[in-house]
């Protein structure tokens, strides 16, 4: 333990950290844009909750415009509300908002910092984009990795179809089946709970929790990070610990489930397969490869099954947009065979209710980035080291963009005058749009499609026959999930089991 000097030390530098921020905050020239009022030394910390953050931000943004700010322990948060100005600041000035909030927490203490989707924009980073570019962003690529996602899928609903009770279960391993498919050439048990897909969904569910925005102060008080875990409130490092050995139990298990196969000469392709064969066999680049694979199981499987999930849900609330999809897809794909991406140009209603699914949901409400340098927008000045919040959860809902925001309407996207299509922001702005996407769209318009063919989606009915209304609640931090609902599916047709069973065995590595 620490001796009472050194607690006093900590103590003090606590209070000098504070006394420097606010004596930088008082040097800063220029118009802050406007916000609350904060406290003396804690600014605005009891205003900012630690769950669904981005509603109190827009509140912000309805009160004090566009552009707000307000400071925590004398850190300034700079709140875009607007998707015009987030996509001017992340298009026009795109190095200047491409590295990530420095998040102590989830990144440096429990390792997420090595991981794509936290890391700070640098050497590593662009390594990991030039892999993706390679390995997953090219059109040869794409038509080599989705029939992976096809397989996955079609597995999900033939699952769905032998037991409709456990939907949310079906759609996570459907998830993390594809995704560790495409990153390591691991194939998921296709009976009972496989032990690595368990392990993934805890790291990524700790991941969620500790790169919720507010959720620690020591990613607003860095120094916080010295702090002994005996000391009260520092339970956060004990808890940093424990996350880490999941992350790097994780990482390091699918790793060297690979490198094992490789050795045998039986590893089927995959993204670690490849940059591997085509390294230069040195530690280091052996760690980058590692950990930018872990990058597309550990970024991609969870958003992918929030925005599926997502998907039952609005065909639970909203049959007749079920109804319409399904006469869609009996016209031009009949009934006989399952709908395949090459049906996709064909089917407009289907495309709108995939964009109006990644509208709806959001998978990611509040990206934050910091500026390293002083930045001026119009009349306003960003001090530098302020952490800008892009509310992709606001720019989705505004009312100024989407009419009836809050209901899902598969239409707003269709005629002469379609409202703004939500992938100019739902999957990220600038630098740091997500490399993954063109798989992303593949794995959610297929989930639609081969479900609405082949299910019957509707509301649960309780004890007394009556009718479960589900509500549209989201669990999780930094990424989001709706909470888990009760829906009743059955099959469309007598014919579609049989039918699912054989394209299934089609698609089978």
């Amino acid at each position: 333990m620490l001796a009472p000097t050194k607690v006093d030390a900590a103590l003090g530098a606590i209070f000098l950290f504070l006394l420097a921020k606010l004596a930088t905050r008082k040097r800063n020239r220029g118009r802050l844009p406007p916000g609350p009022r904060g406290l003396p030394l804690i600014g605005n910390l009891l205003d900012v909750p630690s769950k669904n953050v981005w509603f109190t931000f827009v509140a912000l943004g309805k009160k004090y415009g566009d552009i707000s700010s307000f400071t925590i322990l004398g850190q300034r948060f700079i709140n875009i509300n607007s998707a015009e100005v987030a996509q001017d600041l992340t298009e026009r000035r795109g190095t200047q908002y491409a590295t990530r909030m420095r998040f102590i927490m989830g990144g440096e203490l429990c390792g997420w910092d090595k991981t794509l989707v936290v890391s700070p924009y640098g050497g590593r980073w662009r390594t990991y984009r030039k892999y993706f570019h390679q390995e997953i962003g090219t059109r040869l690529s794409f038509d080599e990795f989705t029939p992976f996602v096809a397989y996955g899928t079609l597995q999900m609903v033939h699952a769905i179809l032998d037991n409709p009770d456990n939907l949310e279960y079906h759609v996570r391993r459907a998830a993390a089946a594809t995704s560790l498919r495409i990153s390591h050439g691991y194939d998921v048990a296709e009976q009972g709970r496989d032990p690595l897909v368990e392990l993934a969904d805890k790291a990524l569910s700790q991941l969620s929790e500790a790169t919720a925005t507010g959720a620690y102060l020591v990613d607003v008080m860095p120094i916080l990070r010295y702090i002994p875990s005996w000391v009260p409130g520092a339970g956060f490092q004990k808890t940093a610990k424990f996350y880490a050995r999941t992350l790097n139990n994780v990482v390091d298990r699918a790793h060297y489930f690979t490198k094992g196969q490789m050795a045998a000469e039986s590893a089927p392709k995959s993204f670690t397969k490849r940059v591997l064969e085509s390294s230069d066999g040195t530690h280091e680049e052996e760690e980058l490869v590692k950990w930018a694979a872990a990058s597309i199981y550990l970024g991609g499987s969870d958003t992918t099954v929030s925005a599926n999930y997502a998907f039952f849900l609005a065909m639970t609330l909203y049959p007749e947009v079920q109804k319409k999809a399904q006469a869609e897809l009996d016209t031009v794909v009949g009934t006989d065979r399952l709908p395949t991406l090459s049906d996709r140009g064909s089917l407009p209603y289907l495309e709108a209710v995939v964009s109006e699914v990644l509208r709806w949901n959001v998978v990611g409400p509040l990206t934050v980035r910091t500026v390293d340098k002083d930045e001026f927008y119009g009349d306003y000045h960003f001090p530098a080291g302020s952490n800008v919040i892009f509310n992709i959860w606001s720019y989705l809902h505004d009312e100024r963009v989407y009419h009836k925001p809050m209901e899902f309407i598969p239409e707003r996207f269709i005629g002469a005058n379609p409202e703004t299509d939500p992938r100019h922001a739902c999957f990220g702005f600038g630098r740091r749009i997500c490399p993954g996407q063109q798989l992303a769209e593949a794995s959610v318009w297929l989930t639609c499609a081969l479900s609405l063919a082949a299910l019957k989606i509707s509301k649960a009915l309780d004890e007394n026959g009556l009718e479960i209304t589900p509500k549209f609640e989201t669990v999780g931090g930094s990424i989001t999930h709706p909470a888990p609902f009760k829906c009743a599916i059955t099959p469309r047709t007598e014919s579609v089991r049989p039918l699912v069973q054989k394209n299934v065995e089609l698609l089978r590595p």
